[in-house]
């Protein structure tokens, strides 16, 4: 196994004595270095003076004159919200602290920095692992899937690999077919990833072009309960166990958090309920069963008890899953 996602900058940071993620000066200046704020040929001397200033001291406090001088109103901009982002970054002990305060605030950080960031940790939690199965399942907490469900068997491939495929025409038809109704996910002629297959990942870690299958007694969900279990511990410091279930017995449902918005509304609304048609059921495509290991690490009421998880397309067939509702939806005596 090599290094592995080294785009996402893991490798700029530093581990503090808790084993969190600190922002190191390199790793600012590779966000410097983004298309949105490096230098072009007709970026004016304004500009040019800032983005040369940030990268020799990248904690750099910045006025609104510095950034006024700038012609190009899309630069200013480019640069407010980058500074907003960093000066977040930087007012956090950790990278997991800044991600978990995200979600405390009404501060706006674009998408793209929040899945980012989601990876580095990801990549963190996962170093010298060495399972590919590990890391492809992982790719749901930071990219968006397309989800196949062919014959019972579901498989989830890059949703922005299918749309690349179909819109460069180097699938002929077949892309196309795929935007428009349930082909099987085969037909894209991606490997699908899988137990004896899996050190395959390591040679195409950044091309997210696998295919990854989650049925309940298939290998990837097993892995997908790993790294479940691997982002609720190195979050809140308790250990838990996820499994998959079938259904969710009325007498053990208590509790449940959805991984995604599809998920939580259709839990939300059979717990309290009301009735959700076949074709939205038909649209889960995992259920699971997380246990925490210390039941003193839960709320009081609820210690010992289960709590169930659900994952779920939607009506696109697209899964964009929420890692942070377990960060905030868990019942915790505390929070770390």
């Amino acid at each position: 196994m090599a290094d592995f996602w080294r785009s996402c900058g893991y490798h700029l940071l530093q581990r503090g004595a808790d084993g969190r993620l600190v922002v190191t000066d390199d790793y600012l200046r590779a966000y410097y270095t983004r298309p949105e704020l490096a230098p072009v040929a007709d970026s004016c001397a304004g500009e040019r003076a800032l983005h040369a200033a940030l990268m020799d001291n990248p904690r750099l406090a910045v006025g609104n004159p510095q950034i006024g001088a700038m012609r190009d109103a899309d630069a200013r901009e480019n640069y407010r919200v980058m500074l907003r982002f960093r000066d977040q970054l930087l007012a956090a002990p950790s990278l997991e602290a800044f991600y978990y305060g995200l979600f405390q605030s009404d501060v706006a950080v674009p998408p793209l920095f929040i899945d980012q960031t989601v990876q580095v940790i990801l990549r963190a939690i996962l170093d010298d692992d060495g399972d590919g199965l590990k890391a492809r399942a992982a790719e749901l907490f930071f990219r968006k899937q397309r989800v196949n469900i062919e014959r019972g068997v579901i498989r989830l491939a890059d949703d922005a690999t299918v749309e690349m495929h179909a819109a460069s025409g180097g699938l002929g038809n077949l892309g196309k077919l795929i935007l428009e109704a349930q082909t099987p996910l085969r037909s894209l002629e991606l490997d699908v990833l899988d137990a004896p297959t899996q050190a395959e990942y390591w040679r195409r870690d950044e091309r997210f072009d696998t295919v990854m299958q989650i049925n309940s007694a298939h290998a990837g969900c097993a892995a997908l309960c790993r790294v479940l279990e691997a982002w609720v511990g190195h979050f809140h410091q308790t250990p838990v166990t996820v499994t998959p279930v079938r259904e969710i017995p009325d007498e053990d449902w208590v509790w449940h958090v959805g991984l995604d918005a599809e998920a939580t509304a259709m839990l939300n609304e059979i717990y309290n309920g009301g009735e959700v048609d076949a074709e939205r059921m038909q649209r889960i495509i995992g259920l699971y069963r997380l246990d925490f290991r210390n039941p003193s690490d839960m709320h009081a009421g609820l210690a010992g008890k289960p709590v169930f998880l659900g994952l779920a397309a939607g009506p696109d067939f697209r899964l964009r899953m929420k890692p942070q509702n377990l960060l905030m939806n868990l019942p915790l005596a505390r929070r770390a």
